[in-house]
């Protein structure tokens, strides 16, 4: 689950950039059309999302507590919620939340794994 961290931290950090000009360009879009969209701010409160769980998940990549990985599924999952709800015909920002999703569940899959590994575990005599 290390390696994923580090990918997965990684990948979201660059991905932040592209879904932040995507979204400001979805935006502006937006506003001219008058169409009463709001899938440019969604794509922009999006990537701040991802950029912040990227960092957690550079920062907790070696932490065998839960902490950084319920931080992980909070942040993930939030920006989840926010893209699929408000993606409208700016379909990108689905892509995106989906790459969320993958995170947040992968998170879930860590917190199960470290109870496992923690519970076969012998305890250590001194």
């Amino acid at each position: 689950m290390k390696t994923w961290k580090l990918v997965s931290g990684i990948l979201s950090i660059i991905l932040f950039v592209i879904v932040t000009f995507q979204s400001c360009a979805a935006g502006i879009l937006n506003t001219i059309e008058a169409n009463g969209e709001v899938s440019g701010s969604a794509g922009v409160i999006v990537a701040s999302f991802m950029l912040a769980g990227g960092i957690v998940s550079v920062a907790t990549r070696n932490s065998v507590r839960n902490g950084g990985n319920i931080a992980l599924i909070i942040l993930f999952g939030l920006a989840t919620l926010i893209g699929f709800s408000n993606y409208g015909s700016f379909s990108d920002l689905a892509i995106w939340s989906g790459w969320c999703l993958i995170n947040a569940i992968l998170a879930v899959i860590a917190i199960i794994k470290g109870k496992k590994t923690v519970s076969n575990s012998t305890p250590e005599t001194e």
